[in-house]
This record gives C-alpha cells, structure tokens and sequence, in this order.
C-alpha cells in the first residue's frame, strides 16, 4: 500500500504540502513533497547511524544487501505495476530493470564478502633503518559518512531508490538519504519500503536508510548543502547536475559530487567495416538509436563517417529504418518537452539536413535523424550536446584528417564505439589515444546501450559525462567512490579495525 509520504528514520512521514503524479497510464495519486525539513531530520539520523553502520562487518553489510534485493523480489509484481503506471515503460523492461537491481545488489554483497575493496597495505617498521627508522604503517579503506542519492528518470529501479549509487554506500558503510524522482514516486516508495523492511529484519539503526520525496528543489538544495552530508550520488541533466555540483563546491567543507550528467556516445564507422557490413550497422544502430525512446544514457546519437557511396547507402539504410518506427512515450511530460527543443535546435542549425522525422505531441516522441558535414559540425559546438530522445546526427567528414579532427573535438563521454573491420586496424589505432582519453568506455564492434555489472565495468568519464573522471557509477569499483583511504601509524592491534587486524 502506498502512503505517498516520506521514510524518516524508520517513520512514514508527510506535510501539508503535495504534488499529484499523473502517470502515463492508471490513476492520478498524489505525494508530500520534500522540504528542508525532512532533510534536517533524515541527515541527523544518518549521522547517528554511521556510529553503528559504519563500523559495522562486512557480513553484516552484505546481508543488509541480500535481504533488500530479497525484499524487492518480493514487491516485484507491485512495483512493475506501478512503475509501468508511472512512467510508460514496457512490463518486460521494468521486470528487466528489477533483475539488474537485484543482482547488482548481491554482487556488492558477494564483492565485499571477499575483502579486496579494502586496498589494505602493511609496510612493517624498520627500526634499523638508516638514518632514521621507519614506523609500522598500515592502510585501510573506511567510509565517509552519511551520502545523498538522487533518483534518476530514465531508471527507475537500477539508478534510483536501490540503485547503484545507494548499493555501493550501504556496501561501503555509509547510511544513505535517497532524493526520489518526481517521475515516479510511487515505485520508490515501494523500493523504500523494501529497503525499511531489509532494515528492520536485521534490527539496524533507522538513520542507516532514509528516503524523501521530490515535488520541488527545495529538498535537493538542502541535501546537498547539509553539513552532515560527505558526499553525493547523481544521475540527471547536465543543467541539474551542474547546479548541484556547484553547490557543493561552494559549501563551507566542499564535498565530492559523483555525477552522471550526459553524453552522445559518438559511434566511428570505418571505411572497411562500412563497405563490408553497412546494412547491418545501420539495422543495429537504428535499435539501439530508438530503444526506450532513445532515453539511455548510452544512447548513441552520433554517428561519424568519411563521405562515400558507402556512407550515402548507409544513410538511406538508416532512413528507411527509422520511417518504420512509431512514437514512443517518453517518462515524463518535461523529457518530451525537451526533446522537441532539441529537434528544433537540430531544424534550425546551419548546415544540418534533416532525413527522419515527424511531429510529436504530448509524452510521445518520433525518431529524427539529421545529417550534417565535418566542417560544419566542428564550426558549430552546439551540435555535439546531448539531445535526450531517439535522435540520430551523422557526420559526414572529408577524409580519416577530418575525422581526427572531430575525435579531438569531442567533449568527454560515456562511452565511444569503433565499428571496424581487420583492415581498419591502422586508422582504428591512430583514433584510440584521442578516444581513451574522451570516454569512460570504449567498445568495438557492437552497440553501447547496455552496461554490463561487473568488476571491470566503467560508467562515467570526463567532463560533462560525469563529474569526476576516475569514478564510475556501475560495476564493483562504485564502492571506492564512498571511501577513503585511512593511515594508521604504529598503532596498537587492539585499536586497528578489526579488518587489518589480521593483515599482513
């Protein structure tokens, strides 16, 4: 049952003030929306809790782990229904979602089970030494305090209320404050119930988990700005993202801000791999261009290749493809908003021809694919923002010079794709310095809507992708991001955590 209100400490919780959700399909329900208030008080029981959590073994954190993903297993049924209400995704894709929120809660579970996120070290005292002894020195990785967490709109479970950015802080021994999405309030009230109930069975401190409402920014502001937050988990829009950032920057003790703000994901098509396989990248890109409306953060919206006969029957190939596909609902009434904004920018750039598209009203979205040369896409910085939706731009440059040049040209990104063939290799090798240093992810040969969880998994990368280069937001490596590490210089056992104890 939905309360609409907010889990403070163990307590639902709501004001006088309430925004109504009205979703893509089912009922209109209404919510308390977050006020500074709620954030005063869910910070000071974070802070109570890391006396606790923080200090708490490992065992004890990953079955705090298990038992969430148990308790989401449990609403499962529930929490599609209205995560399909909410947002307009398909029943498959949330069922889908749930998988990846569960399984990557077990893996940190497991991850930290093992011990290695610690990064303990040991250099033994020299006594001898000349001219001056060297003390015994141990390190160890310990978490920061309590973290905010920010729901994201185009995940509702895997970036949201149990996502990664809430599992890998519980993993590390932080309490966590959960920011809902306006997007979706009901399905993470559900998640937060599931969490209050994996809490309670393990009788752990209320403050470890609290979750608030949107409606408004009042909340967030306040989030980040409370002193007794260290650190905050973000995915959204470069314009929010960047608001948040700031604020933090400018506290009195500035915090780290991990956030996921936005990338175009630019796909390379070399010359042997289009003659040899045009038709069939043009199928894949066209799939993963209009997957979930185009509303992936891994969405691969640009596509850069050297004028041909064959880029020209690539180009037609796209087309056809995409005429054949219908409109889609976007999350939210805002998101398609801004798409259509930034068709209209495409429609209005110098230089760019539009191929694809159709008008769209409401949430739904049409796919656009644009087409524009080298030379103007380097003239114009505008054309390499990130437009969220099923929007497709090809590049069409002079020669492989040209192409260096666009390489160069990029801003930082999510991701970068090389399709390519054996006799790509040469130019492939020219473009991957410019490209490592561009993305947290570079991939050959497929698509990059698809983030695998695992340990060697990168999702993040420079400016304006995300805010800090050597973090990533998936994979077992998220856990580093809530720690720090910690120097113990000739200290007596006894007073070592009990997780260097024993090291050698």
């Amino acid at each position: 049952m939905l309360t609409g209100q907010h889990l403070i400490a163990g307590h639902w919780s709501g004001g006088s003030e309430t925004f109504d959700l009205i979703p893509a399909s089912g009922p209109v329900r209404t919510f308390s929306v977050g006020t500074p208030t709620e954030v005063e008080q869910a910070a000071r029981a974070a802070e109570a809790a890391f006396a606790s959590f923080g200090y708490s073994n490992r065992a004890q954190r990953a079955a705090f782990l298990d038992r969430i993903a148990d308790e989401i297993d449990a609403l499962g049924d529930a929490i599609t229904e209205i995560g399909c209400q909410e947002t307009g995704l398909p029943k498959a894709r949330l069922i889908g979602e749930r998988g990846r929120t569960v399984g990557q809660l077990r893996m940190f579970a497991r991850h930290i089970e093992a011990g290695d996120y610690l990064d303990r070290r040991h250099d033994a005292a020299l006594p001898e030494r000349q001219p001056m002894p060297r003390p015994d020195l141990r390190l160890m990785q310990r978490p920061l305090g309590p973290v905010a967490v920010f729901g994201a709109s185009n995940f509702p479970l895997a970036f949201s209320v149990a996502g990664g950015d809430t599992a890998s802080a519980l993993a590390a021994g932080c309490p966590v404050i959960v920011k809902g999405h306006s997007a979706h309030p009901g399905t993470g009230e559900l998640v937060a119930q599931a969490i209050d109930a994996a809490r309670r069975a393990l009788e752990l401190h209320p403050g470890v988990f609290s979750f608030i409402q949107s409606g408004n920014r009042d909340a967030g502001q306040a989030l980040v700005q409370h002193p007794l937050v260290k650190a905050v988990g973000f995915t959204g829009s470069l314009t929010g993202g960047r608001a948040l950032f700031d604020l933090c920057a400018q506290r009195p003790e500035p915090i780290p801000f991990f956030g996921e703000l936005g990338s175009v994901n630019p796909m390379f098509l070399m010359p042997t791999a289009l003659v040899r396989r045009g038709g069939e990248l043009a199928e894949g890109w066209v799939a993963s261009l209009t997957m979930g409306a185009g509303q992936f953060c891994t969405n691969p919206g640009l596509a850069i290749l050297i004028d041909s006969e064959e880029a020209d029957a690539f180009i037609e190939a796209v087309t056809g493809a995409l005429a054949e596909v219908g409109a889609q609902t976007m999350l939210t009434d805002g998101i398609a908003q801004a798409y259509r904004e930034g068709v209209g920018h495409m429609q209005d750039s110098a230089g760019v021809q539009q191929r694809v598209g159709s008008p769209c009203d409401n949430r739904d979205a049409t796919p656009y694919l644009f087409v524009t040369t080298g030379a103007a896409w380097l003239r114009d910085a505008t054309l390499s923002q990130e437009v969220f939706g099923p929007l497709g731009l090809v590049v069409k440059v002079a020669d492989f010079d040209e192409m260096l040049q666009v390489a160069a040209a990029l801003e930082g990104q999510l991701t970068c794709t090389l399709q390519l063939d054996a006799g790509d290799i040469n130019q492939a090798r020219q473009l991957m310095p410019m490209l490592e240093r561009k993305a947290g992810r570079v991939l050959a040969n497929g698509f990059p809507t698809g983030v695998e969880v695992c340990d060697a998994m990168v999702h993040g990368g420079p400016y304006p992708a995300s805010t800090n280069f050597g973090a990533t937001s998936v994979g077992s490596m998220a856990i580093r991001r809530f720690l720090r590490p910690v120097c113990y210089q000739n200290l007596p056992v006894e007073l070592l955590p009990a997780d260097l104890q024993l090291f050698e």
